[in-house]
């Protein structure tokens, strides 16, 4: 497994959380887990860099440090309200300019659309700062009810935990579900938390009891290989189909058949990379019920085949597909 550099760059008015979560899944070592990141921290004028906590961090790298990584990570931008400095602008635009993808978390993104990055593109921020992003940068597209955003070379998450969210799913992207998956369970995290972050929002729920829906997600979730229609999920929930319907959009931000498609192709991945099942049997084994079934959902959502996938992220670093049931 090669070395995937990331490189923070810290601001003054540093937010600790974003930081330290970046720092929790790129920079830790995990038993059992290969390395697969190099993290380094870096400033515009090396030294103490005070922090929003009252604490200030000491930071030794200057700038030059984006120039050597394969991501750019700013976790949090909290003078947001007054010009970046040139200086910072222009290693950002020099790094994604060289192929290095950047990634903002929370109010970093707007950092990403002042170094014009985010120009004509889709992006999200906190829920409390769409609004402002969107009136500042009129040629961004902001979406204000998204966890995150990947368009592959930049990045932009929402804020706090779905910092957190977007990490994982580098991960996932650069080294495989599996791979995100060990680090999510040692950070006692879900791999991949669903919906949108408009249910975290004032007033989501307003006046509404909420009942979780975790028991009739675990009741699915151990049953992906067989049929499971709206009905039967109801039914397990106590409740109408649309009453559930409307539970899983304000909890979950997805419909019911959207969630277990995300699980079922979550499960296949997992299968690709650490089995050598063929993709019928993998099919199967999710409920997907066939090779062509899964490959045109694997396709939609994680933008690759099953084979393809499986040679990138399988455990013998080769798939078992030799013009058998899982090739191309």
């Amino acid at each position: 497994m090669s070395l995937h550099r990331v490189a923070a760059l810290v601001l003054p008015g540093q937010s600790t959380f974003e930081l330290a979560s970046a720092a929790e899944v790129f920079g830790l070592r995990r038993p059992g887990l290969p390395r697969g990141y190099d993290f380094a921290v870096c400033t515009e004028h090396p030294g103490a860099v005070p922090t929003l906590a009252g604490y200030d961090m000491l930071i030794g790298a200057d700038l030059m440090a984006l120039d050597a990584a394969d991501t750019v990570l700013v976790p949090g931008w909290h003078d947001r309200t007054e010009p970046a400095p040139p200086a910072v602008i222009d290693a950002l635009r020099r790094a994604h300019g060289r192929g290095a993808r950047v990634v903002a978390i929370c109010s970093a993104a707007f950092l990403l659309a002042e170094a014009g990055l985010l120009s004509r593109r889709a992006a999200t921020t906190h829920w409390r700062l769409a609004g402002e992003l969107a009136a500042r940068f009129p040629d961004v597209e902001v979406e204000p009810d998204t966890l995150y955003i990947d368009l592959g070379d930049v990045a932009t998450s929402a804020g706090t935990a779905a910092g957190i969210d977007l990490c994982l799913h580098l991960t996932r992207t650069d080294h495989g579900a599996a791979y995100a998956a060990h680090v999510a369970r040692h950070m006692v995290m879900p791999p991949h938390r669903e919906g949108g972050q408009l249910q975290y929002s004032t007033g989501a729920l307003a006046d509404r009891p909420v009942e979780s829906l975790a028991p009739v997600l675990d009741w699915a979730t151990e049953r992906l290989h067989q049929p499971l229609t709206l009905g039967a999920f109801a039914a397990q929930a106590r409740t109408s189909p649309r009453t559930l319907a409307r539970r899983f959009a304000d909890q979950l931000g997805v419909s019911p058949g959207r969630w277990l498609l995300q699980q079922r192709v979550a499960a296949a991945r997992t299968l690709l990379e650490e089995t050598d099942l063929p993709v019928e049997t993998v099919a199967q084994r999710v409920g997907l019920s066939s090779a062509t079934n899964l490959r045109r959902r694997f396709r939609a959502l994680v933008h690759t085949t099953p084979a393809a996938y499986r040679r990138s992220f399988g455990r013998h670093g080769q798939g078992a597909g030799n013009g058998g049931p899982d090739a191309d």
